[in-house]
């Protein structure tokens, strides 16, 4: 299975591949924190939720650095935090929502549930309850080394050596991705970059844009890349 995917970060006229792990699995984390709000004069009579989230983030990040093995590359993000009390006002509750991304399957069920663990009882060691909902998303994706190998040198064929570059993992999800899992599979990058023009911004910004002479390269080199692997 072969996968082509715009790549506003490198220019047009070239592309880019990665042997092996590429991008990373997708999951995302829900997290409601209960306690028990009121004034913010009297903590003594409060079960704080606040806090007990704020501790709840900080340590979960350990379960990154001390129990991931240092070469598999993984992420842990929270990207909202809603604590809606007032400054002399403690809520009742809070959510959290976050992204956890990895590329290793086994190490991403032992993440979750390590993080489910240690929220809930960090959660009730300080007088709350922890509702923590994951929603899996897309697998890790994985370039198979020789059928990545091929595409690449078909691709020097087609473009030159000057214009086919090495990507560097990236932390993003993709799902293509579940190809990889089941096929031998091979996911590259095709140059849409021109700064002279002023198309720089990123996927999924309202400014992303493409130079077109990329879809005419693109076009070519997927047909290209399928008809050397049907040839070889």
């Amino acid at each position: 299975m072969l996968g082509q995917h715009v790549a506003p970060n490198v220019p047009v006229g070239k592309i880019g591949f990665r042997e092996g792990m590429y991008m990373a699995s997708t999951d995302e984390i829900y997290m409601t924190i209960k306690g028990k709000g009121g004034h913010g004069a009297m903590p003594d009579q409060l079960i704080d939720p606040v806090l007990i989230a704020s501790h709840v983030i900080v340590s979960l990040q350990q379960i990154i650095s001390r129990n991931r093995k240092p070469a598999n590359p993984s992420v842990l993000s929270f990207g909202r935090f809603i604590a809606d009390g007032v400054t002399n006002v403690i809520p009742n509750e809070v959510t959290i929502q976050g992204t956890f991304r990895c590329m290793d399957e086994e190490w991403r069920e032992d993440g979750l549930r390590r993080m489910k663990k240690m929220a809930e009882g960090i959660t009730e060691a300080m007088g709350g309850t922890c509702e923590f909902e994951i929603v899996k998303g897309y697998p890790f994706l994985k370039n198979h080394p020789e059928l990545t190998r091929r595409m690449k040198s078909a691709a020097v064929e087609f473009m030159g050596a000057e214009n086919v570059i090495d990507l560097d993992l990236w932390m993003a999800g993709e799902d293509f991705a579940f190809y990889s899992q089941v096929v031998d599979s091979c996911f590259y990058r095709l140059g849409t970059r021109n700064e002279a023009r002023g198309i720089i911004s990123g996927v999924h910004t309202p400014t992303f844009d493409v130079d077109e002479s990329a879809l005419e390269i693109g076009a070519g080199l997927m047909t290209w890349l399928a008809l050397r692997e049907i040839t070889e």
